[in-house]
């Protein structure tokens, strides 16, 4: 029987567990089917146990808990209402300080594009003659540092803000709280990947000198712009509003250029600004992150609720937040991405992960939506547009729910993965799927490439634990 099945055609494989078999495999023009099998709790029978008895024991309270906090994420209303400086808007943030991405980190243990941007950063503010002298200030502890996220921001890569940049504010109408993040500069030497040069210093003074007030001036005349309808229009047109935002870019442009064209002082400006905005397809990204962080915000705090409300690295770490648990962070070693580099550099380049944009995925958006958009799929390595549906399928095993105001086409307009819940990340062994941007490892060079990356499973395990020792609190 056995020998009748083995010489009855070519081989037929079935692959459990590593993917990197079926993906040889199939590299060799072998079919293959690949289980995603993982040991529950990755093997800890002591975290398996625990797990289950919560769920036996507090199930139907979490469950309460987390449909709470998703009636939250889709009650959000989030809209673009202004753009000024970070000083006039941030609370907290005074003199000296820098806000970064990621969870806290300290000098010593930053890496280097993060250092590089900081002492860009002090060049930028007048607190250093040159780059050299921002390095020693920073070193010697002239500067305070904090994450943006304890200050109601984000911001991508290494997430630099400070007073005299210029921030967009996002308020969430429904919940009435507000989120900020700096605006994106662009591609290649940029701060926000640790580039440092006299070019990238200019750009920040032209944005926050003449981008912003008219910015400023366009959306008060507008009313605003409503980001979350925005962005349910991009994912129909193939964004994924992590490394993907040309369709919302040009939908945000054509919304606001009327505005634009009317409050400029001149013609010039008018062109300058809108150029600038349209010849840069991650304008949007930004928008995306805020949007994502007013619409998390309000989750913070629910008592016995296990969904994740931030996801972070700063490029030495990662950390996440949940909202039982609310401003605590639970970290672990970054991980490296994976994906394809520019010309000229490869993976002995890249830095670790880095950045707050892990919001977008917090939201059900970025690599939780990348089934939306198939284009993205080559540029970040993750293969073929099958390849993108298998990872949007595969995060609905770790959420809660399915969004109702984003639906993804591709999968017969079912609603984004939404509400990343740590228990079934704990007990699955699934971790959570990001698209990224990829950072040079030295200061001053910039982005080198785009991938994915996933996050590190120690977080989550960690979250699961304290927050299991929360239910025992009336």
């Amino acid at each position: 029987m056995t020998d009748d099945l083995l010489n009855s055609g070519p081989p037929r494989v079935i692959n459990i567990g590593l993917a990197q078999f079926a993906r040889d495999l199939q590299a060799q023009g072998l079919p293959c089917v690949h289980v995603d099998w993982r040991p529950p709790a990755g093997g800890d029978a002591a975290l398996d146990a625990s797990l289950r008895h919560v769920n036996a024991v507090h199930g139907e309270r979490i469950a309460a808990a987390n449909t709470q906090a998703v009636a939250r994420m889709q009650q959000a209303e989030p809209v673009l209402v202004d753009v000024g400086l970070a000083k006039d808007l941030i609370e907290g943030l005074d003199e000296r300080r820098i806000l970064h991405a990621g969870p806290p980190i300290t000098w010593e243990r930053m890496c280097g594009p993060l250092r590089g941007a900081i002492a860009g950063a002090a060049v930028f503010e007048g607190w250093a003659a040159n780059l050299a002298e921002g390095f020693e200030l920073a070193a010697e502890g002239a500067f305070t540092f904090s994450p943006n996220h304890h200050h109601g921001a984000v911001g991508p890569m290494t997430g630099l803000t400070t007073g005299n940049m210029a921030v967009m504010v996002v308020e969430n109408r429904a919940f009435s709280n507000r989120a900020y993040c700096t605006l994106n500069e662009g591609v290649g030497k940029v701060l926000r990947f640790g580039a440092n040069d006299a070019t990238v210093i200019a750009r920040l003074h032209w944005l926050a000198g003449v981008l912003r007030p008219l910015l400023s001036t366009a959306l008060a005349d507008s009313g605003g712009v409503n980001l979350k309808s925005l962005a349910a229009r991009g994912l129909a047109m193939g964004d994924e509003m992590h490394q993907r935002n040309a369709a919302c870019t040009s939908l945000f442009i054509r919304e606001l250029a009327p505005f634009v064209s009317r409050c400029a002082p001149d013609a010039q400006t008018a062109g300058a600004v809108l150029s600038f905005m349209g010849s840069n397809d991650q304008w949007f990204l930004n928008m995306a992150m805020a949007m994502g962080k007013a619409i998390m915000d309000p989750l913070a705090g629910i008592a016995h609720c296990s969904l994740v409300t931030a996801m972070a690295r700063n490029g030495t770490d990662f950390g996440v937040r949940v909202s039982a648990t609310a401003d605590t962070w639970f970290t672990a070693p970054v991980e490296m991405p994976r994906g394809l580099y520019f010309p000229g550099f490869s993976a002995a380049d890249a830095n670790p992960d880095l950045g707050d944009s892990t919001i977008v995925e917090t939201i059900g958006l970025g690599g939780f939506a990348m089934a939306a958009a198939p284009a993205v799929a080559g540029f970040v390595g993750a293969g073929s547009a099958s390849e993108a549906l298998a990872y949007t399928r595969a995060m609905y095993a770790i959420t809660c729910a399915r969004g109702n105001d984003w639906t993804i086409p591709a999968l017969d307009f079912a609603g984004v993965p939404t509400g990343i819940d740590v228990l079934k990340v704990a007990h699955s062994g699934v971790m959570p799927t990001i698209n990224t941007g990829i950072a040079h490892r030295q200061p001053g060079i910039g982005q080198v490439g785009a991938g994915i990356v996933e996050a590190p499973y120690r977080c989550f395990t960690q979250a699961a634990d304290a927050f299991i020792r929360t239910l025992d609190t009336p």
